[in-house]
Parts: C-alpha cells; structure tokens; sequence
C-alpha cells in the first residue's frame, strides 16, 4: 500500500468520524423533538398518506431538522427522506424521521428516529433511536453496534421452539402473500409478533432481543440503519442495496445465524444473490 493510499484511507475515516459524530448529536436533539410532539399529540392531529399510512406534524418537523443539519455541515452530501424524498448519491443520508407512526399517533411509545449513511455502495453509519425509552443504537461498519453505548450481539436461538420473531405488513404487497409467510413461519415453532416500527424490530434483532425480523417489502428509510445494527451484531441479513434497493426497496430479513436459514424459507426471502 503506498502511502498515498494510506492518506485517503486515513481521510476518509476521519470524514466518516466526523459524519458519526454529527449522526450521534443530531439523533438525540431530534428525539427530543420528537418526544415533545409524542407529549403533546391529540386526536386527530394526524394526515393519511395511504391505507394505515400515518403523517404528523412531528414527522415533517423532524426531517426538516436532520436535512438542516446534514446541509450546514456536510453540503455536498445528499439527501433521501421519507416525507421529503431526495436524490441518491454516491454519499447519502437515508432518513426516516418517525418510524411508528400509527404508534406514535395513538400514544405508544414504540417509535423512534433512523438514519443511515451510505457511501459508495456500503451503509457505513446507522442509527435508531427510541426517544420513549432513551435507546441509541449506533453501529459503524466494521465496528460492532451498541445500545447506549454498550457492545450487543445477536442472540444464540437456534431452535424454534424457543424463537421469538416479528414480521412486518405493509399495503404494498397482498395480504395473501404475508399471511402464507405467517403461517410457515408458526409452522416451524416460533412466536410472531408485530409492533409496527420496523425499525426498531430491526434494532431489538441486533440487541438480542428478537430472534429475526422479516418483511416482504420495505422502503431504505425504513431499513438501512437496522440492517447494519444486525450485521455488526453478528447476525445475518438478505441483499438489499444489492438489489437496488435504494431506489425500489424490497424485502428484509434480518436474524441470528441459527434461524436465518429457516426464515428464509418461510418468507421467500433469499440470503445469497
């Protein structure tokens, strides 16, 4: 390696600490943000994008905050939200400002703020973080992920009679084809949950909490972050980026090595290309 190669290495993890460092603050501030609106939401304050497609006020507030933030101190970078949408580039921030919105519309507190940075290809830097319980969760490719700070790993289930997994549902796809990839999973012994964040499920697949999370269909905003938290974590995840899923989105799964397989099956959802 020549020493010029080692300089835009070096450059280019500072660039990537600076980026962390700006991920990590802007997170907490926007949590606040959004925990103020969680306090302060009645009924009724609330818009419909779609069939159970929840908009608040909060939501537009907090990702014009974060798109603020990442203008001032990276211009050059861009931008992709959920409410405001951008243009991928070569050096992206993926943004979904509230994840759990029907949750957060109704007064539970299981929502949360993702981001993920993505640069050449590869997320680098994801984020989630659940205001109501004070959770961050922080991974950086090929550094491990943390909860407040804290290493977390995937867990050790390997049988499903002892499996606890979420299963995520969206109107873009036919209730159908989500209920046949239910059932096959309650076949193989495991318990389904669904909280509606699939974010957080995402989160709480890293941290051991859940055993696997699926999806036949999910936006990046939605996803990137989690994605890495899980691999950092140790655990397994289908192609994403790979399949373009930045511009289309697609389907994630996410697990711990011994079920990956198995949920795999269940929802059709390939580990491999």
């Amino acid at each position: 390696m020549t020493v010029a190669h080692r300089t835009q290495l070096a450059l280019q993890a500072s660039d990537l600490d600076a980026r962390e460092a700006l991920c990590r603050a802007m997170i907490l501030t926007a949590g606040g943000m959004a925990l103020d609106g969680f306090k302060a939401v009645k009924s009724g304050m609330m818009a419909m994008k779609g069939p159970q497609d929840f908009l608040t006020e909060t939501d537009g507030l907090v990702e014009r905050y974060l798109k603020a933030r990442i203008a001032e101190a990276f211009p050059q970078d861009g931008f992709l939200g959920e409410e405001t949408g951008g243009v991928p580039g070569d050096d992206l921030w993926v943004i979904d400002p509230i994840d759990g919105t029907a949750n957060f519309a109704r007064q539970i507190a299981h929502f949360c703020i993702s981001i993920a940075f993505v640069s050449g290809g590869q997320v680098e830097i994801g984020a989630i973080y659940n205001p109501g319980m004070d959770e961050l969760h922080v991974a950086r490719r090929g550094q491990g992920a943390t909860r407040n700070g804290v290493p977390i790993h995937v867990a050790d289930t390997r049988d499903y009679q002892r499996a606890c997994v979420e299963l995520g549902w969206s109107t873009r796809l036919p209730n159908a084809t989500y209920l046949a990839a239910l059932n096959r999973i309650l076949e193989e012994g495991a318990n389904v949950r669904r909280a509606a964040s699939g974010a957080l499920g995402l989160a709480f697949v890293a941290d051991g909490r859940s055993d696997g999370y699926a999806e036949l269909h999910m936006h990046p905003w939605d996803c990137l972050a989690g994605l890495l938290l899980v691999k950092e974590a140790g655990g397994v995840t289908a192609p994403f980026l790979e399949l373009d899923g930045l511009s289309k989105g697609g389907g994630v799964l996410a697990a711990c090595p011994g079920i990956a397989p198995g949920m795999s099956e269940a929802t059709g959802i390939a580990l491999t290309l």
